[in-house]
């Protein structure tokens, strides 16, 4: 049974369609990388993921359940960082992740804070407000706060956006790790397209709300005759 399952979603917002019969499944222990240009529907359709956005038409499932009737459920099992989204600024780096320690009722949450933490070298930052963060800083701390309880359903959008080039290998590196060592499952939307190439174990190309191409990386390379999933991201689209 896959994690996640994806049936023939369809949202439409007044007379902007922004997602057209998408179909596609999530493997425990699979990152998913979702590419598309600006307006493809890739927001949207981590929103209608996480219940923020009732689908017009379709169905999705996470562990096996429906959404729309088990949605606390699943999203204790779930959690979500975006470049779009920033934690409460008058609370301090450690005090907004033991916030979301205590709401997702994490065993040990002060442990599980300095857990994250070290994770994303925030250690050092922990009794900063939030609004003294930089770009950078914040990011990192949405993201310490996406792992705070040990999530079985990741869903990333634009994770590394405004992260310096060390700190963004290693938030690729730490997903590889837990992929490989927890089993966590990943549905990952990114500009950046070599980094795509070198995180995710499938690809899924959404133009206009619609699934334009599926599969592994490679398969899709040989498939359409190309050496990157830059000049793949060009075919596919007409360009």
């Amino acid at each position: 049974m896959p994690l996640l399952k994806v049936e023939g979603l369809k949202k439409v917002f007044g007379k902007t369609v922004a997602l057209r019969g998408v179909s596609f499944c999530l493997k425990r222990g699979e990152i998913l990388g979702v590419l598309g240009p600006n307006g493809a529907g890739k927001t949207t359709l981590i929103h209608c993921i996480l219940g923020l956005i009732e689908p017009t038409e379709g169905r999705i499932e996470v562990f096996g359940k429906e959404l729309r009737c088990h949605r606390t459920e699943i999203l204790q099992r779930v959690n979500f960082a975006s470049s779009y989204i920033s934690l409460p600024y008058s609370l301090t780096v450690r005090e907004n992740l033991m916030v979301y320690a205590h709401l997702y009722e994490v065993d040990s949450p002060q442990r599980r804070v300095e857990e994250v933490m070290q994770m994303f070298d925030l250690l050092s930052l922990r009794d900063i407000p939030a609004r003294r963060l930089s770009t950078g800083q914040m990011m990192r701390l949405v993201l310490a706060k996406a792992m705070i309880n040990h999530p079985e359903l990741l869903l990333l959008d634009e994770p590394t956006a405004g992260l310096d080039p060390e700190i963004a290998a290693k938030t690729r590196r730490l997903l590889c790790r837990l992929r490989n060592d927890s089993g966590i499952s990943v549905l990952y939307t990114s500009h950046n397209l070599k980094e795509m190439e070198e995180v995710s174990d499938r690809v899924l190309f959404l133009h206009e709300g619609r699934v334009l191409a599926e599969g592994p990386s490679e398969e899709l390379l040989r498939t359409h005759g190309v050496e990157s999933l830059e000049e793949l991201f060009f075919k596919v689209l007409g360009r």
